[in-house]
């Protein structure tokens, strides 16, 4: 049965199936010794699909895996400068594993990496709505009115936020609790930044019911099945 280039991609581990297509347009798939089209269609074991010239084989194994990402690491398969990235942390993994969507640079906690390209595709879905919790500390002390701020929506790079929650929880009136439902390029960092406000630290604590616990910062476990089926809950809705 024929499936379409990406979603292959996607199943053998190569990377989301959005992701996928970016690979295809960038000419680095090949299918039948020709460089690849986005829309282009495959049958598994009769066709030959290659990525970076290695050949590409559906995955056998599937791992789910949770990191406690470090500060100054970049979430992404490679770095074009050299910099450390989320996978030189798993590389202990044999399996073709990337991260499921991103942490920026600067911040740290809980990432998910994974080598299933549809699980990876649902859970980034525009429309995925679990929870994220992060841990954030500021420079200056925070009041009703930042709480407000985030209930009500911000606008910042042209759109409106949705309605998220700002918990203060610090002595200093300087750390918070912030519950978001979606997650826009440095989002948090740029809300903070909207009310005059820098960001000292920022680390993700759970998306959803999976939380990173006592994990420390650099080390990883695999998620344990109950786990993997909750997101998968989500992953399958959002792929319907």
């Amino acid at each position: 049965m024929e499936v379409r280039l990406q979603k292959y991609l996607a199943d053998c581990g190569i990377a989301s199936r959005r992701r996928a297509e970016e690979l295809i347009s960038a000419g680095k798939v090949t299918l039948n010794g020709h460089i690849a089209q986005i829309g282009a269609k495959v049958v598994p074991g009769d066709d030959e699909v290659r990525f970076d010239g290695a050949l590409v084989k559906p995955k056998s194994e599937m791992f789910y895996v949770l990191l406690n990402k470090p500060k100054g690491v970049i979430t992404s398969a490679s770095d074009q400068f050299g910099r450390k990235t989320v996978l030189d942390f798993v590389n202990d993994i044999d399996a073709r594993l990337f991260p499921i969507g991103r942490l920026d640079y600067a911040t740290s906690g809980l990432i998910l990496l994974t080598n299933d390209g549809a699980f990876a595709n649902g859970l980034t879905h525009p429309r995925y709505g679990l929870e994220k919790i992060y841990i954030a500390k500021v420079e200056t002390p925070l009041d009703a009115s930042a709480v407000k701020a985030f209930a009500d929506g911000m606008e910042i790079d042209g759109y409106t936020t949705r309605p998220a929650v700002l918990e203060i929880i610090g002595a200093d009136k300087k750390t918070a609790k912030v519950v978001l439902k979606e997650g826009r390029n440095r989002q948090i960092r740029k809300m903070f930044e909207g009310l005059g406000m820098s960001v000292v630290s920022l680390k993700r604590t759970a998306i959803g019911d999976i939380r990173i616990g006592d994990l420390q910062i650099g080390q990883y476990r695999h998620l344990a099945t109950d786990e993997v089926t909750y997101l998968r809950r989500f992953s399958a809705a959002m792929t319907k």
